[in-house]
């Protein structure tokens, strides 16, 4: 999919990405200034800097054995050259995460999360984006325990120009997925995507509920390429990593929506949750517009945090 403008997504990029590129970048300029050979107390200091970025423990272990193997290798001592290494080792951990599968129609997308991590204006820019690429969309707003909820993803909906299938307030969630699955079929419709209520990841009735949506698009869409995602709010650093491995232990998550890179400086979570979990990021939000989501591609994100 690649019916959009690239430089202008890049600058969007680079803008969302610049509170991170500044809290890792600018503290290993210091770093470089301070050590002009690469040593183990370089190292040791770079470490801390990773691992302060939120890019995780385990992802700055395997990140330094890199530049630590690429540094003997190839004979390196002059501290200037580790911005070219870190990049690559980096975009190692992370092409692991990148999704390479293509689409394939109709296309079913179980869009899960916590409150607040912009799950709702999510959807409706998901939605937009595979509009802008000519397909027919969507959306069920399940998410029938909020009001406002509902309000929002039928505003993003027309915007979009996406179809909305919506049930009374307080309807099951499950009815309302059986209603829009219904529809989609009866369409056509190529990206069906399913709004669920923002649920905790340690609440066994609300993850039973989304079993039971789960178990609905199973028996009434099995022809459907299913793919279960979650939004998660790159503020949140760490805190995100660990609703990810909620989600996943509870529901299996296909892919993750990382939402909210225009406001932090821990957007190297990106890079714990690839080595963590071993889960695609397939798509990341970088503002408020509605063209502000597109497909996670590794090597740009790279090249916009150091």
């Amino acid at each position: 999919m690649g019916l959009f403008n690239k430089d202008g997504w890049l600058k969007k990029l680079a803008g969302g990405l610049s509170k991170t590129k500044e809290n890792i970048s600018s503290r290993i300029e210091e770093l470089v200034k301070y050590y002009k050979e690469i040593d183990d107390e370089f190292f040791e200091e770079l470490e801390m800097i990773l691992v302060s970025a939120d890019i995780g423990v385990n992802a700055t272990e395997d990140i330094l054995a890199s530049l630590k193997e690429k540094v003997k290798s190839e004979k390196i001592g002059d501290s200037e050259r580790i911005y070219g290494l870190l990049r690559e080792s980096i975009k190692e951990v992370l092409v692991s995460a990148q999704n390479e599968q293509e689409d394939t129609y109709p296309l079913l997308f179980l869009v899960t999360g916590v409150n607040g991590v912009g799950k709702t204006t999510a959807i409706g820019k998901l939605a937009n984006f595979y509009a802008q690429n000519g397909k027919t969309v969507m959306v069920a707003a399940a998410d029938t325990f909020r009001a406002a909820a509902v309000e929002q993803l039928d505003l993003w909906a027309k915007r979009s120009g996406a179809l909305i299938i919506r049930g009374a307030d307080g309807a099951d969630p499950s009815s309302v997925v059986f209603d829009a699955i219904a529809s989609a079929k009866a369409k056509k419709i190529d990206v069906l995507i399913c709004d669920t209520a923002g649920r905790l990841h340690n609440k066994k009735n609300l993850m039973d509920e989304l079993a039971k949506i789960g178990r609905i698009i199973t028996r009434e869409y099995p022809e459907a390429n299913r793919q279960n995602m979650l939004v998660l709010d790159a503020t949140t650093g760490q805190n995100a990593l660990m609703q990810a491995k909620g989600f996943s232990d509870a529901v299996g998550i296909d892919g993750i929506i990382l939402n909210k890179l225009d406001g932090t400086a821990k957007g190297g979570v990106a890079v714990a949750i690839a080595k963590e979990m071993n889960i695609p990021i397939c798509y990341i939000g970088v503002g408020e517009g509605i063209d502000d989501l597109r497909p996670f591609d590794a090597e740009d994100f790279v090249a916009n945090i150091i």
